[in-house]
């Protein structure tokens, strides 16, 4: 589930134009390292994300539909930082090095 989540993130970035610049998933979460124009939001592009991967791994994965019934796939929760002051080669490493923590 892990490999076609990532998958599923970069195809929908690519749809929308975005950069999928990282994507690493946990048990309990996935971070993901994406450029976009500004004329997107955080809230945008956290739910464009998750509504996107939820729709196609449901489908994929059938056990996920017994599993979260109607409930959402993932959490109405997310958080978001900006690059600012941090290298982009900073934030890939962290995401890389937090995968199985």
């Amino acid at each position: 589930m892990a490999e076609a989540a990532k998958r599923l993130l970069a195809e929908c970035c690519e749809r929308q134009g975005l950069i999928l610049l990282a994507a690493e998933t946990d048990e309990d979460h996935v971070h993901v390292f994406v450029s976009a124009p500004p004329r997107w939001s955080p809230a945008q592009l956290a739910n464009l994300l998750k509504g996107y991967t939820s729709r196609y791994l449901r489908e994929q994965f059938p056990e996920l539909k017994r599993r979260c019934g109607r409930d959402q796939l993932w959490t109405q929760a997310y958080y978001v930082g900006t690059a600012g002051e941090m290298s982009a080669q900073t934030i890939r490493r962290y995401i890389e090095d937090c995968q199985g923590r």
